[in-house]
């Protein structure tokens, strides 16, 4: 028995290098569908975004665009850009923002996808991945009424009157634009495919639509990744920390809703993506070792968070309409 000791040691350590190999891909596949559909959609959203000055059409064509490209900040610094120079006004850019907080939860529905072929822990997973769905859902239909009627009575709506009391206080506070550590750790790995390797391979089959096609097959190639990585992942998660982390995270990390709630903002915050960190809670959702009531939280955290980089990125430009839109 005791000569079984160090194989299961390194078999654990196996398993953890194996398990954050797979981590790595995942956060990849997720960077690279964002990548695949910025060059499939980023200029039609572009046009999206400057046709109407209805509210709800406008909330429908920020879920849309941001679907599209699948980047909150991408269409927000779109918008932000916009409201600037003065193509689009700050009350029609709300509802904007709005539609694109809901266009960017689509990622989570896509990686609970990859427990499809495991009844409960595809359960698990779609309900973990539409907690971000729902809440901000449920946010529209409380706040777009409400800023509405009270544009109407007051000329402007309560939360671009709350925007620009903040806007007031950050207008004379410097920016810091800080890099993303996961865009650093991933950023290199998605160049070299998507601006060497697959352009390479792609033209020499293909002469015409070049762009389309690229950005097409790195979105397949992405979804296989993404599928193929969260298989392996739950795999070696099963097998390396399933008891030791569940603990772990019920004692420490997600006890209490106010620290699930902090990790959230601080992590989202850190490596700039609500996509990415609200999506890694999926899998550990279908895996068991965390309870949707626990992720709750944090998924509030993980708002709050991704806004902190375009509030920073707003403050560079010193424009009160740009830091009133972020």
């Amino acid at each position: 028995m005791e000569n079984n000791h160090p194989l299961k040691k390194y078999s654990s350590i196996l398993n953890l290098i194996f398990f954050l190999f797979f981590l790595y891909l995942f956060f990849i596949s997720i960077e690279l569908m964002g990548t695949a559909f910025k060059g499939l959609g980023k200029g039609f959203a572009e046009k999206l975004i400057s046709t109407t000055s209805n509210p709800f059409i406008s909330l429908f064509i920020g879920l849309l665009s941001t679907s599209i490209v699948q980047s909150s900040s991408c269409t927000t610094s779109i918008l932000v850009g916009m409201v600037a120079s003065g193509t689009i006004t700050i009350q029609n850019a709300i509802p904007f923002v709005m539609g694109a907080n809901i266009g960017t939860t689509i990622t989570n529905t896509f990686v609970s996808m990859g427990h499809i072929t495991r009844k409960q822990e595809f359960e698990r997973a779609f309900a973990a991945g539409v907690v971000h769905d729902f809440f901000n859902i449920l946010s529209v239909i409380l706040l777009l009424p409400l800023h509405l009627i009270t544009q109407i009575f007051m000329g402007k709506g309560i939360l671009q009157i709350m925007s620009e009391k903040l806007a007031d206080i950050f207008i004379h506070t410097e920016g810091v634009i800080f890099p993303s550590p996961l865009k650093v750790i991933v950023e290199p790995f998605i160049k070299l495919i998507y601006e060497t390797i697959f352009p390479s391979i792609l033209s020499l089959f293909i002469n015409n639509h070049l762009n389309i096609v690229l950005s097409i097959f790195t979105l397949l190639f992405s979804l296989a990744m993404l599928f193929l990585a969260l298989l392996y992942m739950v795999k070696f998660m099963k097998a390396t920390i399933m008891g030791k982390v569940e603990s772990l995270f019920d004692t420490y990390i997600f006890k209490t809703p106010i620290r699930g709630f902090c990790i959230g903002a601080i992590l989202t915050g850190t490596i700039q993506s609500s996509s990415a960190t609200t999506s890694l809670v999926v899998p550990m959702v279908g895996t068991g070792i965390l309870k949707i009531e626990q992720i709750y939280s944090y998924t509030l955290g993980a708002n709050i968070g991704t806004t902190i980089t375009a509030i920073l990125a707003s403050l560079v430009t010193g424009s009160k309409l740009a830091i009133t839109v972020a």
